[in-house]
């Protein structure tokens, strides 16, 4: 955004104005001449009062629609917005975004003084238009145009990217053009085979976070990338930390992209409650256990809108060059979930299936009035060094810097990652710089993992999780078959062998002999099942998968555990009342006061579900008899 907005103000002093003549009576008589000598009045007044009433009669007159006539499209659009708006205030940031640069209102140097107004002044002041002036424009000014987002159906190999850099020699800004290879990545399909390998992958315990934190460990981001359909975003390669020497200056350049993938899922599984932390490993908690026998589609959407609200992570502290986010500026850093709702409501008005440019959507942001802010306390976070460069320094043009980089975080790491949008973008470190001119920023190829991204399209998953639409048919996933399933209980992989969220299923339900055999183990099974595993699970798992159909002895081996998994059920808790005898007990037990809620548990034994003691206990009194409470 251009800087005259904030330059040049209009008259900044001015709020909540009521009439145009206490408008003008809150200018010096300096500025005042300056915008009489806009008007068509010939007369040359000195005198505050007189020149309040000659500019006033102007205004208010029969001239009034002719001065409008005169202002250019952007200043008819600024005083449109300001009388048709709901707010009826000028905002510099959502002009600029909605028309693509801001509205003339003259001239200042570089100190916001020595100013020359334009013929708009005389419309907006402050950033208001006085009521009665409104009340005049409204006859003859239309509403201003709806903010439209751009998008298109298709997106090229290659990306253009232009950037605009200060040249110390003339003292103007040149434009520099880049022509970047693209990589698109279609994700719904993706996500919901990764939703549940991750959730089984958890439940076998083998993802482990700080107890501090909650943060994953590095071990358990490598396990989750192994078991991801096509891997994370970006290659092995990219994702290592790389250190180059700059040739200029003989200085180490920092660049590490690390996951985004296997990050975004465990922290997903924790801020959904699907997952929780007990010790250092995650465990499912019983709606992990519940979400794994819905469809995966139904699963994503609840994960989604939990995620929108929890408050277990801020996404924000993925942007590691920016320091101070847990220290002082920790106070300092606003809702998240306003800043994701903000995001998410933009993104329900995207078009399914269209692509989109990341920077005409955050343009479209603002314009469409959904602007945020990361942070009230800026001068707490800095890049680098504490004592050097805080980000105060930015000003009011932080946008790019902090909330786009927030928002490219929230997109493509948590988003893109649930199969809400498809994504297409660069490697980081090919973006040009827009932070160049930071202190500590030296030594970065890229300020953020996610500044890559360049394009995004909602996909139908997206449009089911938004809530767009009440329906989802999925994609029709192809099922490899490369189990043999043998009559002696074994299983063996065949040709390329399975993938590993196959093997992760294998090692819960099975016992494994080698790297290519598993052997159907009761025990094994049995402890699945008391572990919130479904048998049923794994017999259509096998199924689906094996080569041929399953043996007789297997199909025998899986019924027969079948039958004794259900042959002893958990009834619930009960509490267990001795009487001194026999016929106490039979008598209470066939009462029709106290039978339905107790029954026979032995011959002076009386069995009392927990949550129906209380009636018990009252049933018991209307027969004349009454039991204590007890320690136990």
């Amino acid at each position: 955004m251009g800087a005259l907005p904030k330059i040049m103000p209009r008259y900044p002093t001015i709020d909540n104005l009521l009439s145009l003549q206490q408008a003008l009576e809150a200018i010096i008589v300096d500025d005042l001449k300056k915008l009489k000598a806009l008007l068509p009045d010939p007369r040359k007044l000195t005198r505050k009062a007189d020149l309040v009433d000659g500019i006033r009669s102007q205004l208010l007159g029969e001239n009034l629609r002719k001065l409008w006539a005169q202002l250019d499209d952007l200043q008819k659009a600024a005083v449109a917005e300001v009388i048709h708006g709901e707010d009826g205030y000028y905002f510099p940031e959502i002009f600029s975004a909605k028309y693509g640069e801001s509205a003339n209102f003259g001239t200042s140097d570089r100190y916001g003084t020595n100013r020359e107004p334009s013929l708009l002044c005389l419309f907006i002041y402050g950033s208001q238009i006085p009521y009665d002036l409104e009340e005049a424009l409204l006859k003859f000014v239309p509403k201003p145009k709806e903010a439209t987002l751009d998008y298109g159906e298709t997106i090229q190999d290659n990306v253009k990217l232009r950037v605009q850099r200060y040249n110390y020699s003339t003292g103007e800004k040149d434009t520099e053009e880049y022509d970047i290879p693209l990589t698109s990545c279609e994700t719904q399909l993706a996500a919901t085979k990764d939703f549940a390998a991750v959730l089984r992958l958890i439940q076998s315990g083998k993802v482990t976070v700080s107890e501090k934190t909650a943060l994953p460990t590095a071990g358990s981001v490598k396990a989750i990338a192994s078991i991801l359909q096509g891997g994370d975003f970006y290659n092995e390669e990219q994702r290592q930390i790389t250190l180059a020497k700059d040739s200029d200056y003989d200085d180490e350049v920092f660049a590490e992209v690390g996951s985004i993938k296997p990050f975004a899922w465990i922290m997903i599984a924790q801020g959904s409650k699907f997952a929780e932390r007990s010790g250092k490993k995650l465990v499912l908690t019983k709606a992990g256990v519940k979400v794994l026998q819905e469809s995966p589609a139904k699963g994503l959407q609840t994960a989604w809108k939990r995620w929108l609200k929890t408050k277990i992570f801020d996404e924000f502290r993925r942007i590691d060059a920016i320091k101070g986010q847990t220290g002082r500026g920790a106070n300092g850093m606003t809702d998240v979930a306003w800043r994701r709702d903000a995001i998410a409501s933009v993104l329900a008005e995207c078009p399914v299936g269209k692509w989109i440019l990341f920077y005409d959507f955050s343009k479209y942001l603002v314009a469409t009035g959904h602007r945020f802010e990361v942070t009230e306390e800026p001068y707490c976070l800095y890049i680098g060094e504490a004592g050097y460069g805080n980000l105060s320094e930015l000003g009011g043009y932080s946008w790019s810097i902090l909330e786009e980089r927030y928002m490219r975080c929230f997109l493509f790491e948590y988003a893109a990652t649930l199969g809400i949008i498809d994504v297409a973008y660069v490697d980081p470190a090919l973006i040009p710089s827009d932070y160049d001119d930071l202190w500590g920023t030296d030594n970065l190829e890229f300020l953020s993992r996610y500044d890559g991204l360049v394009y995004f399209r909602l996909t139908t998953l997206g449009a089911y999780c938004l809530e767009l639409t009440d329906k989802y048919t999925p994609p029709v996933i192809e099922v490899r078959q490369t189990l043999r399933v043998l009559p002696n209980l074994e299983i063996i992989a065949a040709g390329d062998g399975v993938e590993t969220s196959d093997a992760i299923v294998l090692d819960v339900y099975t016992k494994k002999v080698s790297d290519v055999v598993w052997r159907l183990d009761r025990p094994k099974i049995f402890a699945a099942i008391e572990n919130g595993y479904l048998l049923a699970e794994f017999t259509e798992f096998l199924d689906a998968r094996s080569i041929e159909p399953l043996p007789q002895t297997v199909q025998q081996f899986l019924t027969d555990v079948t039958e004794r998994s259900n042959s002893v059920q958990d009834i619930g808790s009960v509490r267990l009342i001795e009487c001194t005898t026999a016929h106490l007990a039979l008598l209470i037990a066939n009462d029709s006061r106290t039978k339905k809620f107790c029954q026979l548990a032995g011959d002076r034994t009386l069995a009392v579900p927990l949550g129906q003691e209380t009636k018990f206990r009252t049933a018991l009194r209307q027969m004349g008899y009454v039991l204590p409470q007890s320690d136990k």
